[in-house]
C-alpha cells in the first residue's frame, strides 16, 4: 500500500557514517552558528563563556578532589588536612551549578529569538517572489521542506549545538584532569568510550534510515487523520457514511507502520545493548589497568580514585558529544534545505526599481503573447493579440481550462509573458516597477482568501494602509457589494472574528465570503478592476447588486470580467472568447451571436437551459 503514494519531498537519499559525521561537523554547525550570532549575539556569547567556565570548573574540581583524597589517605589528621580542599570542591561545585543554571537562562532567551528570526526570514522570502514561482514544483517543494522540516530542525539544531559545546568542554576538562594525574589515562578513556559512542551513532543512523522507509506510511496516516479529525471533511464523510472506510484504511496502514516501527526500535535497542555491554567490558579493562598502575606505583591511591571519577565523567560527556554531533548532522540536512530555500528565493526575487506604471493606463496592448507554466511543455496561452481601452468593460469567456484566469493574471502583472509583449501605454510591463503596477490593479479572484481575522480586516486588506476615518469608505464598499446587511447580522458586527479555529469565531457561507471579497476589491479601488467569477457562489439578489455596481463604475474604470454566465456579459463593450489558450472570437454580444460560432452555441445552451 505504501507504494501507492509518491515519496514526499522530505525523502532523503543519504545517511551519515561515524567518520563522515565527525569530518563534516564544522560545516554542519557553521550555518546554525551564523544565525545564532545574527539574532542572539548576547545570549550566545553568554552561553559560550559560561560553558568554558563550566569546563574550567570541572577540571579544577577534579584536581581539587585529588588533593582532598590525598589528604584523607596520607595525612595524620586526615579530616583537618582535607577540610580546605573539601570547602574548595564544594565552592567549585556550587559555581558550576550556577553556571549551568545561567546557561539555561541564556538558552531560554536565545531559542525563541532564533525561532522568530528564522520564521521571519522564511516568510519574507516566500512573500518576495513572483506568483509564477509558486507554480514551479521545485520551488514549491523547497518552500515546504524549509517550512515543515527546516524550521523545526533548526530549533533542535540550536539546542544540540549548545549541548555539543557543553559536552566538548566537559570532555576537555576530564582530559586535562586525567593528563595531570597521568598522561597514559587519556588514551585509555578514549578507548573505553568508543563502544558506547559507536552504539549512539549507529542507533541514530538506524532510526534515521527507518524514518526514511516509513515516511510514506506516516504521510498516509496524516492524510487519514485529516479526514477523521478536520472540520472541512467532517460533513461529507458523514453524508457518505464513510466513517468505517476511513477507520479501516487507518487500521490497514497503521498495522504496517507499527510493524516497521517495532522492527526499527528492536534494531536500535540491540545496538544500544551491545554498546553498553562492550562499554562495560572496556570500563572494566580501564579499571584493571588503573589497578596495575596503582600496584606498580605509577599512580598514587588518591590519584587512582580521582581517575575513576574522571573516567566516568569523561565517558558520559563523550557519549553526549557523539549523540549531539550525530543529531546535529542529521538535522543539518533539513537546516540546509532552509538555507537553500532562502538562497533560491533571493535569486528569484524581482529586481527593485523600474519605470513607474501609468496611473490610469489608456491602452493595454498584447501582441503575440504566450505563457507556459513552469515545468509544463504545453502553453496555457498562445499568440494573443488584443487591446483594452480605458473605461471599457471587457469580458473573457470560454470553457474551463481555456486560459481565462491565466490571461487575467498576466494583465494584473502577477505573471509575465513567456513570449510576446504586454504593454501599458506603450511601456513594456517588464520595464515597469512591479509595486506601482500592482497599485493600479484590483483583483477579485475566483477563490478569495478567507482571512482569519475580523470582518473589518477582511475588507481593509484590500488596501490595508488606506486612511479611512470612521470606516466611511469601508462601509460604502460593503453596501455596494451587498455585504452590509450580512455584516450587521453577525454577532459582533464588523468586529466579529471570522474563523472557527479560534474560540468565539464565526463561520460564513461561501456566498458571504464572496461578498466580503467583492467589498475588499471595491475598497481597494484602482483604475483596472479584474473580476474572476465574482458572483459564482452568490444568490440572485447579491449577484444583481454586484453587476449593478460594476455597471455603475464601468465608465470611470477599466473592468475585466471573467465569467461562465454569458447572460451577464451582454452589455460588455468587448467580449473575448478563449479556446485552448487561443483567442477564438471577439466582438460585442450581438456581433458574436451574428457569427453563429462557439459563443453563439454556448449562449444558446445556457439560455435554453434557463427556459427549461
Amino acid at each position: 500500500m505504501e507504494d501507492e503514494l509518491v515519496s514526499p519531498y522530505w525523502h532523503l537519499d543519504r545517511t551519515a557514517g561515524a567518520r563522515r559525521t565527525l569530518r563534516e561537523l564544522p560545516a554542519v554547525t557553521a550555518p546554525v552558528l551564523r544565525l545564532i550570532w545574527a539574532c542572539g549575539r548576547g545570549p550566545a556569547l553568554t552561553i559560550v563563556v559560561l560553558q568554558l567556565a563550566t569546563g574550567v570548573a570541572t577540571a579544577s574540581g577534579l584536581l581539587a578532589t585529588a588533593s582532598v583524597l590525598d589528604g584523607l589517605v596520607t595525612a595524620p589528621d586526615r579530616l583537618a588536612a582535607a577540610l580546605p580542599g573539601l570547602v574548595l570542591v564544594a565552592a567549585i561545585v556550587a559555581l558550576r551549578g550556577a553556571a549551568e543554571a545561567a546557561v539555561e537562562l541564556a538558552r531560554a532567551r536565545l531559542e525563541p529569538a532564533l525561532r522568530r528570526e528564522a520564521e521571519e526570514r522564511l516568510f519574507a522570502a516566500a512573500l518576495g517572489v513572483r506568483l509564477a514561482d509558486f507554480d514551479d514544483v521545485e520551488f514549491y517543494d523547497g518552500l515546504h521542506r524549509a517550512r515543515d522540516r527546516g524550521l523545526f530542525h533548526l530549533d533542535r539544531a540550536v539546542s544540540n549545538a549548545i549541548d555539543l559545546l557543553g559536552a566538548a568542554c566537559a570532555v576537555s576538562a576530564a582530559a586535562v584532569g586525567l593528563a595531570v594525574l597521568h598522561p597514559v589515562l587519556v588514551p585509555l578513556i578514549v578507548v573505553s568510550v568508543l563502544p558506547e559512542a559507536w552504539a549512539v551513532l549507529r542507533s541514530a543512523q538506524l532510526g534515521y534510515a527507518g524514518m526514511r522507509e516509513m515516511v510514506t506510511l506516516n504521510r498516509r496516516v496524516e492524510l487519514l487523520a485529516e479526514l477523521a479529525t478536520e472540520r472541512e471533511a467532517a460533513g461529507e464523510v458523514r453524508a457518505c457514511q464513510a466513517q468505517p472506510y476511513v477507520l479501516g484504511e487507518y487500521r490497514q496502514v497503521a498495522d504496517v507502520l507499527m510493524e516497521r516501527e517495532t522492527a526499527v526500535g528492536l534494531s536500535m535497542a540491540r545496538v544500544r545493548a551491545a554498546g553498553r555491554a562492550a562499554g562495560g567490558l572496556a570500563m572494566a579493562g580501564v579499571l584493571a589497568v588503573l589497578a596495575l598502575m596503582l600496584q606498580s606505583g605509577w599512580i598514587a591511591l588518591a590519584g587512582a580514585g580521582t581517575a575513576v571519577i574522571a573516567v566516568r565523567m569523561a565517558a558520559t560527556a563523550l557519549k553526549q558529544l557523539a549523540q549531539a554531533a550525530n543529531q546535529l548532522f542529521e538535522q543539518f540536512m533539513y537546516v540546509a534545505d532552509y538555507h537553500d530555500f532562502l538562497a533560491d528565493a533571493a535569486a528569484r526575487r524581482p529586481p527593485p526599481g523600474g519605470t513607474a506604471a501609468p496611473r490610469s493606463p489608456e491602452h493595454i496592448t498584447l501582441r503575440g503573447v504566450g505563457f507556459t507554466y513552469p515545468g509544463s511543455d504545453r502553453p496555457a496561452l498562445r499568440e494573443l493579440d488584443l487591446t483594452i481601452h480605458a473605461g471599457q468593460t471587457v469580458a473573457l469567456v470560454g470553457e474551463n481550462g481555456s486560459g481565462k484566469t491565466t490571461l487575467a493574471r498576466l494583465l494584473a502583472g502577477l505573471y509575465t509573458p513567456t513570449c510576446g509583449t504586454l504593454r501599458w501605454d506603450g511601456l513594456d510591463v517588464l520595464e515597469l516597477d512591479q509595486d506601482s503596477m500592482a497599485d493600479r490593479v484590483v483583483l477579485v479572484p475566483q477563490h478569495p482568501v478567507r482571512w482569519p481575522h475580523d470582518a473589518r480586516t477582511n475588507v481593509r486588506m484590500g488596501r490595508h494602509d488606506r486612511h479611512d476615518p470612521g470606516d466611511l469608505a469601508l462601509r460604502a464598499a460593503a453596501e455596494l457589494a451587498a455585504a452590509d446587511d450580512m455584516v450587521a447580522a453577525l454577532p459582533a458586527g464588523w468586529d466579529t472574528l471570522l474563523s472557527k479555529h479560534f474560540r468565539g469565531g464565526h463561520e460564513l457561507s461561501a456566498g458571504q465570503w464572496q461578498r466580503l471579497a467583492v467589498a475588499r476589491g471595491l475598497f481597494r479601488d484602482g483604475p483596472l478592476l479584474i473580476w474572476d467569477e465574482p458572483t459564482a457562489p452568490l444568490d440572485a439578489k447579491a449577484e444583481y447588486a454586484v453587476y449593478e455596481t460594476l455597471r455603475g463604475i464601468a465608465g470611470e474604470r477599466t473592468v475585466l470580467l471573467i465569467t461562465h454566465r454569458l447572460t451577464s456579459v451582454r452589455h460588455a463593450d468587448r467580449i473575448y472568447l478563449l479556446h485552448q489558450g487561443r483567442l477564438a472570437e471577439e466582438g460585442t454580444h450581438d456581433e458574436l451571436l451574428a457569427l453563429r460560432g462557439h459563443y453563439a452555441e454556448l449562449y444558446a445552451l445556457q439560455t435554453g437551459k434557463a427556459r427549461r
